[in-house]
């Protein structure tokens, strides 16, 4: 019997919490305060009427993490506490870190843009850690990474390359790329040049998106779009068309439409994410219910990324048994470390770059495809490190 307890006692869920069910609540040791400053997203007029435009994404799956975390506090005596700001801009970004750090948070959930991340992390004191929860500029994992920063979204080099796999292996290489008029759409098409190159896609054809299709959400919207759309995507002999779209403006338009009956991958149609609203594998299902019950809405990415991130930091603090911040960043970024997200496999921190290992959903827009990294490309290390820069390859120099 007092092996089975140990045993439950160190087992870690796949699923995202540390489960001691045996254990009685130890007598309190100390307070965990973390923060969380988010900024609302400037929209473009986005393509599909059921994107999820809530106010409060991010802020929700923080909420969530908490409640998890108080759970497992329970067990060592530890109390979290979550200390939130919201801000218009960048330019406030900075007082509202320096807001967290008086309340006592010296971990910073930042779901912010890049500049706006930039901006906190100039702000930051020494002895404070922000992670990064919003912004998948390769950058902040190569030339501009920090060693206070911890990147949990994932980069768009592994979307980029979760994505490649899978269409390798469904024997799908030929890709017609299609790149949208944003700074942003040019990163993520230079993440799927970059992937095609990898792992031995072929880029047979590439235009860029550069006229206004009419406003899609008029009665007649539909016309234009059929009028239009078959035309600029004929091109070279391809098996899928990539689309480069991450203001979401129109890629959401391109499938059944296009001039060859081909699918529709990238920020569209079949996509790569951290996560979706159709993931329920490996328990996933009672995160998104217990999510929706809370929130009265579907849990988005920047609510997943930040569940994660309040996760990582109460994960590390009661494997730590510790409330002093730099134990639990030590501990959160060494080889000890795993954290459960509901996708089947352990996640953990790279050494050389601050990103969190995690597998990547290949999901079309009403199920799960699949699930990468795929079993076909193998790696020396963790099957994880096949997505997204590997030692070798990083520019970040870490301490």
């Amino acid at each position: 019997m007092m092996l089975r307890r140990s045993i439950a006692a160190a087992c870690l869920c796949l699923g995202g919490v540390l489960f001691q069910a045996t254990a009685a609540p130890a007598k309190p040791t100390g307070l965990v305060a973390i923060g969380i400053v988010t900024e609302a997203a400037r929209q473009t007029e986005r393509a599909s009427p059921l994107a999820i435009d809530a106010d409060d994404q991010g802020l929700q799956g923080a909420r969530l993490g908490l409640k998890d975390d108080a759970t497992t506090g329970r067990f060592t005596g530890q109390d979290f506490v979550l200390r939130e700001e919201s801000v218009a801009d960048g330019a406030a970004v900075a007082d509202a870190v320096h807001r967290l750090e008086g309340g006592g948070a010296h971990f910073i959930v930042a779901d912010l843009p890049i500049d706006s991340l930039n901006a906190a992390l100039d702000a930051a004191s020494p002895g404070t850690y922000v992670l990064n929860t919003r912004a998948p500029d390769d950058a902040l994992r190569n030339e501009a990474c920090r060693p206070s920063l911890l990147n949990v979204i994932p980069s768009r080099a592994m979307r980029a390359d979760a994505l490649a796999q899978y269409l390798v292996v469904m024997r799908w290489p030929r890709w017609f790329l299609i790149v949208g008029q944003h700074h942003r759409d040019a990163l993520y098409a230079e993440a799927i040049r970059r992937a095609a190159q990898r792992f031995g896609g072929k880029i047979v054809g590439e235009k860029k998106w550069a006229f206004e299709p009419g406003n899609p959400h008029a009665d007649s919207g539909h016309v234009n779009l059929q009028a239009e759309i078959p035309p600029f995507t004929r091109g070279p002999d391809h098996d899928v068309l990539v689309v480069a779209d991450e203001a979401d403006e129109f890629g959401e338009f391109l499938p059944y439409r296009t001039a060859a009956p081909r699918p529709v991958a990238g920020t569209q149609g079949l996509v790569a994410t951290a996560w979706s609203p159709v993931q329920e594998q490996w328990g996933a299902r009672q995160l998104q219910s217990r999510f929706q019950r809370q929130a009265s809405r579907l849990m988005g990415l920047r609510d997943y990324t930040a569940w994660l991130a309040v996760r990582a930091v109460g994960e590390a603090a009661v494997r730590a048994r510790s409330t002093d911040p730099e134990a639990i960043f030590r501990f959160m970024t060494g080889d000890a470390f795993r954290l459960g997200g509901f996708k089947g496999l352990p996640f953990s921190f790279r050494p050389w770059d601050g990103q969190l290992r995690q597998p990547m959903l290949i999901a079309g827009p009403r199920v799960l495809v699949s699930v990468s990294p795929q079993a076909q490309f193998l790696h020396q290390g963790s099957p994880l490190d096949s997505l997204g820069p590997d030692a070798s390859e990083t520019k970040c120099k870490r301490p």
